[in-house]
């Protein structure tokens, strides 16, 4: 993943279950070039890989900031945002159970009004 990512890992053992919800994640301030508007924090804990692709929980303060985004499928388990996606001139509404796939190079803007946190593979 790209952006502001903590860079906290966790390796979990084969067959171990890890509680998404419950995860406890170290949040730091969005990168002043990534700000829009308000003061959101971000954080983002890799859990290990499925098929080569890392498998992570990444969770965004309410706010507003930008991102370039990597390939990447999530699934929404909390929290509320609109996505705007600057090229296609498109937005999306985001809330507890939303599955959405991102592209590499995607230029986007996430407006979080309640914190969102996601599981993704990318």
């Amino acid at each position: 993943m790209t952006g502001f990512i903590g860079g906290t890992s966790r390796d979990f053992d084969e067959g171990a279950v890890v509680s998404a919800a419950e995860l406890t994640l170290l949040h730091s301030p969005v990168p002043a070039e990534q700000l829009v508007e308000g003061t959101p924090t971000a954080s983002a804990i890799a859990l290990g890989t499925f098929a080569g692709q890392e498998v992570g929980v990444w969770e965004h303060t309410p706010g507003t900031s930008t991102d370039v985004e990597a390939d990447e499928l999530f699934i929404v388990l909390s929290g509320s945002a609109t996505v705007h996606f600057v090229d296609e001139e498109r937005t999306v509404h985001l809330t507890a159970g939303s599955v959405m796939q991102l592209f590499a190079g995607q230029r986007t803007e996430w407006t979080v009004t309640e914190t969102l946190r996601k599981v993704y593979v990318a």
